[in-house]
């Protein structure tokens, strides 16, 4: 699944983003795309009304996606991708095959001020000390039910109808959300000797590729960051 807030003005370039990932339908996926008003009745026909009055707290459209995705992977299970992700020619059936949750792992340089490269988050000698590493919220691939995203979602709710009218994107409902329930889900497995039931991906880059080109990026309208849905 994929969301744009308004699909009655999708731009062009982001359309063909979109269209990229069609040809999984022939395998066998089901692909959905949503906007804030589908995005809103979904919320509100499957979760109560707490969950339905925080998505109504999300005040911009990177919010929105990140409470939608957890909202409908929770319950659906299956996958979901950026609108600025272009599908390649990796092998997509693995991420959903065995219904563990599959995340992508990120590292911020603080010294450097920008992402570190993809590749070096597996170097098993790279210096932690003004790194910060943490998992994205994109791709986004469980079976239904997993107890990662049902700690997520009723995190970002809580913090969303606490009533700051400013909630912080990352934190709230972006990967700083999905990290602290995936830390707290980690950290309880462990005590108790059971086995993780979650995965890293390696090869996210081989699979999908972003568009960081895109023309909503430099047009006055960019709404996303590097937490956007």
């Amino acid at each position: 699944m994929r969301y744009w807030h308004d699909l009655d003005e999708l731009p062009n370039d982001v359309r063909a983003c979109l269209a990229s990932w069609d040809r999984l339908r022939s395998d066998g996926f089901n692909v959905c795309t949503f906007d804030d008003a589908s995005a809103a009745a979904y919320i509100r026909e499957n979760y109560t009304r707490r969950e339905t009055d925080a998505f109504g707290r999300c005040r911009h459209p990177a919010m929105r996606s990140d409470y939608l995705r957890m909202c409908f992977i929770l319950r659906e299970g299956g996958l979901y991708v950026d609108a600025d992700d272009v599908l390649l020619d990796g092998d997509v059936e693995d991420l959903v095959a065995d219904g563990t949750l599959k995340l992508q792992p990120l590292c911020y340089d603080v010294e450097a001020r920008a992402m570190a490269p993809t590749g070096d988050v597996w170097k098993p000698d790279l210096p932690a000390g003004h790194r910060i590493f943490y998992t994205n919220n994109n791709p986004l691939a469980a079976a239904p039910g997993h107890p990662v995203l049902a700690r997520a979602l009723a995190r970002a709710t809580a913090l969303l109808l606490a009533g700051d009218p400013r909630p912080e994107i990352q934190s709230t409902t972006g990967p700083g959300n999905l990290t602290a329930a995936l830390a707290a889900h980690a950290s309880e497995l462990e005590a108790s000797g059971r086995p993780f039931d979650f995965q890293f991906i390696r090869h996210w880059n081989g699979i999908a590729e972003t568009r960081w080109d895109l023309s909503y990026r430099g047009d006055g309208r960019n709404w996303r960051n590097m937490d956007a849905g």
